[in-house]
């Protein structure tokens, strides 16, 4: 999840872990937001804070949120209203019970959430789109494992032909999630950054498609947060 947020350090790590659970003394009953991911796609319920003890905290929450916090053992809480504090808040999970809709939490520190500066809804595909690379002369395959509108990330055999800046003409291959029937689109892409030091090399790749193609990967998308949404659902942790 490290990549959703920013840790803030106000004192030390253990002074600011003893102010929040002060701050969490003072606010039993009460409801905060809670914010999660599942397959980057976003899980944000309210919880109530039931009890505060032993540097730990108990939150009835709801039955995703406890699915998700029981996955990730961590989890953000957004800053709350009227906190002497702007900062959002990270933890880590002491116990989950996802039947009965609790978690106890602990190790709580400042931070601040950046996932909400994201322009596009972000979501990984358990099976990667294949994808066609038009690079000079060449064709290379590449599949991708994680896509939004604004762009993906990309795993190919090799890097030699592909550079940071480059301006690519791409093909997706999008498959429909009922039928399985496979529509080809085609997007311009710019690559933004490669890792990795031997094959498979991951690739990010920034879109910017037009109306018509955008409209298929938005398509895609949705069905793809369905169908995230429905597997959440039917998890059974």
């Amino acid at each position: 999840m490290s990549s959703y947020y920013d840790k803030v350090v106000r004192g030390t790590e253990h002074e600011d872990m003893l102010m929040l659970v002060q701050f969490f003394k003072d606010k039993v009953g009460q409801r905060f937001s809670f914010l999660g991911y599942y397959k980057e796609l976003p899980v944000s319920y309210d919880a109530t804070l039931l009890s505060v003890e032993n540097e730990m905290a108990e939150f009835e929450v709801h039955e995703y949120q406890a699915k998700v916090v029981n996955i990730e053992r961590t989890v953000l809480i957004h800053a709350p209203e009227k906190a002497p504090f702007t900062e959002d808040i990270f933890a880590e999970a002491f116990y989950v019970n996802v039947a009965k809709k609790r978690v106890i939490l602990c190790k709580f520190a400042y931070a601040k959430i950046c996932s909400g500066m994201r322009r596009f809804v972000r979501v990984i595909l358990d099976k990667p789109l294949d994808v066609d690379l038009f690079v000079e002369d060449d064709i290379l395959n590449g599949h991708i494992s994680d896509l939004s509108l604004g762009g993906a990330a990309m795993t190919v055999a090799s890097c030699d032909l592909l550079h940071g800046g480059n301006e690519l003409n791409i093909i997706l291959k999008l498959p429909d999630i009922s039928s399985g029937r496979i529509t080809e689109v085609g997007v311009t892409a710019t690559v933004v950054r490669i890792f990795g030091e031997s094959p498979s090399f991951t690739c990010y790749l920034q879109f910017q498609p037009e109306k018509h193609s955008q409209q298929q990967i938005a398509y895609f998308i949705n069905q793809r947060q369905v169908e995230i949404i429905k597997e959440l659902k039917e998890l059974n942790s």
